[in-house]
């Protein structure tokens, strides 16, 4: 995508220190999305994401629906998005979390470049 000048693989969420895909702990699996907003608005990423994504189930910490906002405006564009996908979920009930940025840990290596490396085996 133009703009975005890198993606890590990750966990974040968590109050607890260092997770790893072994010990999850209270963390979300996530990605670090950096990009040239000037190119990419922080609004863009989200209506991707959300054309990518369907939070129409809940699921345990670990595999949750989250949007993690670095300051108030951001939290107002990811409170329209998720209110955008509600107005087009064809009554499905959408789960997803907004919360601030926290600390990220950087997954294990085999994380990175996942479908790169394994392909498009899950519907991404």
């Amino acid at each position: 995508m133009d703009g975005v000048i890198r993606t890590v693989v990750g966990y974040t969420g968590g109050e607890e220190k260092n997770p790893t895909y072994r010990r999850i702990k209270d963390a979300t699996e996530s990605i670090l999305i950096e990009y040239d907003p000037d190119i990419m608005p922080y609004e863009d990423i989200l209506v991707e994401w959300s054309r990518m994504h369907s939070p129409i189930s809940k699921r345990k910490t670990q595999y949750r629906s989250a949007i993690f906002y670095a300051d108030e405006e951001q939290k107002k564009i990811a409170e329209e998005t998720v209110k955008a996908m509600k107005s087009t979920s064809r009554g499905n009930e959408i789960f997803v979390d907004i919360e601030p940025v926290s600390a990220f840990y950087r997954a294990e290596e085999y994380h990175q470049d996942f479908i790169k490396k394994k392909g498009r085996m899950f519907g991404v």
